[in-house]
């Protein structure tokens, strides 16, 4: 009685390691099936090479918020699009061009404090960019700091001297020169 079991034991073992698949299928752990084979052609006739497959596109979560956000900044609605980059800094703290955005939004709205804070925490993100000179001069511009401003689009300009917004806001800085209001 005892010898059927052990056979019924034996085969059922043998099954189980039938169903294993080779680490070339599974590098990560886990089966692909949307990946195309070697040889596959899409239905256009073109090859799978080159390809991006959904397993190898990034997804930030605050790329909707960023999204948002630029658009209620071009429409000039500048409190909301501090609100949804803050949202977009709390999603994804570590993500620069959402600080560089919150902190343009505080200058617009006069929050110079709360924008000095997001130009910190952006310049430890994005770095010594012209982009970020660029918008921290606008910075002091707004401010009426003109010696700061100029200051830092001269940083801006040497590291990008053919970008027309850091060219614009040097023209912008001379004219405020020479139009002070006393």
């Amino acid at each position: 009685m005892k010898r059927p079991i052990a056979i019924v034991a034996c085969l059922f073992m043998a099954a189980l390691a039938g169903c294993q698949t080779n680490g070339a299928d599974t590098a990560d752990g886990v089966v692909r099936t949307n990946e195309p084979s070697k040889g596959d052609v899409t239905s256009f006739g073109d090859a799978f090479d080159g390809l991006k497959t959904v397993g190898d596109v990034e997804y930030y979560v605050s790329d909707q918020a960023v999204a948002e956000a630029k658009n209620q900044f071009r429409a000039e609605n500048y409190g909301n699009a501090g609100a949804l980059f803050f949202k977009a800094t709390q999603l994804a703290p570590n993500d620069g061009g959402a600080w560089m955005g919150l902190a343009a939004s505080c200058d617009r709205i006069h929050r110079f404090d709360l924008a000095d804070r997001a130009y910190g925490r952006a310049f430890k993100l994005v770095g010594a960019t012209p982009e970020y000179y660029n918008n921290v001069g606008y910075s002091f511009l707004l401010r009426g700091k003109l010696q700061d401003a100029r200051s830092n689009f001269l940083k801006a300009y040497e590291l990008a001297p053919n970008d027309p917004t850091v060219v614009n806001n040097l023209k912008l800085l001379s004219s405020s020169v020479q139009n002070i209001e006393r």
